[in-house]
C-alpha cells in the first residue's frame, strides 16, 4: 500500500548504475525494463548506416533499444530516467531524441503533479461534489485526494483516462478519451483547447469492478489546467509503459 516506505538500492548492469526499488512492486509505474541486448553475432553491421564493424569500427549499444551501432550513430549520452539510470547512457539518434523529449516531463511535469491543486471532484455516479486538492505520490505511484477525507487512486489499477476540455469559441466543448495516446496531440500549452477535467476509470485494490472518478477544474485556476497537461503527458508514459 502507500503507506510502504519505498527503500533504493544502487545496482551495476552491463548498462550502467542504476537505482531502483528494492521490492519491484513498487517502481513507477512510467518506468522501462532495460532491453535485452542484440547479441555481437547477430550484428556484423551497423543497424543504423550499414557500416561493417572491424577492429577499427567497434560496436555499441543503445541502452534504450539495445540494438547495435557504430559510434557515429551511437555516440550520444542522454539521462534516461525511465529506465532509472543514475548517469546518462549512450543511446542512438532516434532513442535519445525521445529520451531529450521525456526529460520535460521528469523536469517539470513531475513537479507539478506531485505539488497538486484543487479539484472540485465527483466520486462515482453521486451527484455531490467535493472540493479536493489532488497531488501525485512522491514514488508516483497513487493520486492522493485530499479534503474532508482522503482518498488515494493506484496508477497502475487505472483502465481509462478521458480529459475534458473547452475551446476557446463560447459554447464550444469536447470529451476526449484515451484508447491511444500515442498520437495524441490535441491538449498542448498554446493551443487552441483549455484542459477542464479529467474523468477516469479505475478498479480499486481487492475488486475487479470499474470505477469512476471525475475532476473538474475551475475555470479562472490556471494551476489546475497546467496540472491536468502534465497529467495528459503523464498518462501516455504510462500507456508506454503498459506496451512496453
Amino acid at each position: 500500500m502507500s503507506s510502504v516506505p519505498d527503500g533504493k538500492k544502487l545496482v551495476r548492469s552491463p548498462s550502467g548504475l542504476r537505482m531502483i526499488p528494492e521490492n519491484g512492486a513498487f517502481s513507477s509505474p512510467f518506468s522501462l525494463d532495460e532491453p535485452q541486448w542484440v547479441p555481437d553475432k547477430e550484428c556484423p553491421r551497423c543497424m543504423q548506416c550499414d557500416t561493417k564493424f572491424d577492429f577499427l569500427t567497434r560496436k555499441h549499444h543503445c541502452r534504450r533499444c539495445g540494438k547495435c551501432f557504430c559510434d557515429k550513430c551511437c555516440s550520444k549520452k542522454v539521462l534516461l530516467p525511465r529506465m532509472c539510470f543514475v548517469d546518462p547512457v549512450r543511446q542512438c539518434a532516434e532513442c535519445s531524441l525521445v529520451s531529450q523529449k521525456e526529460m520535460e516531463f521528469y523536469d517539470k511535469q513531475i513537479k507539478v503533479l506531485t505539488n497538486g491543486t484543487t479539484f472540485t471532484v465527483t466520486l462515482g455516479t453521486s451527484e455531490k461534489s467535493e472540493s479536493m486538492v489532488c497531488r501525485l505520490s512522491n514514488n508516483h505511484r497513487y493520486l492522493f485526494l485530499d479534503g474532508d477525507s482522503h482518498f488515494e487512486v493506484e496508477l497502475s489499477r487505472v483502465s481509462s483516462f478521458q480529459m475534458l476540455t473547452e475551446g476557446f469559441t463560447p459554447g464550444e466543448k469536447d470529451i476526449h478519451t484515451y484508447t491511444s495516446l500515442l498520437d495524441s496531440q490535441y491538449i498542448t500549452e498554446g493551443g487552441n483547447t483549455r484542459a477542464s477535467g479529467m474523468l477516469l476509470q479505475y478498479k480499486a485494490v481487492g475488486s475487479q469492478d470499474l470505477q469512476q472518478l471525475k475532476l473538474n477544474a475551475r475555470e479562472d485556476n490556471k494551476t489546475a489546467s497546467a496540472w491536468l497537461v502534465a497529467m495528459h503527458k503523464a498518462a501516455k508514459l504510462l500507456y508506454e509503459s503498459r506496451d512496453q
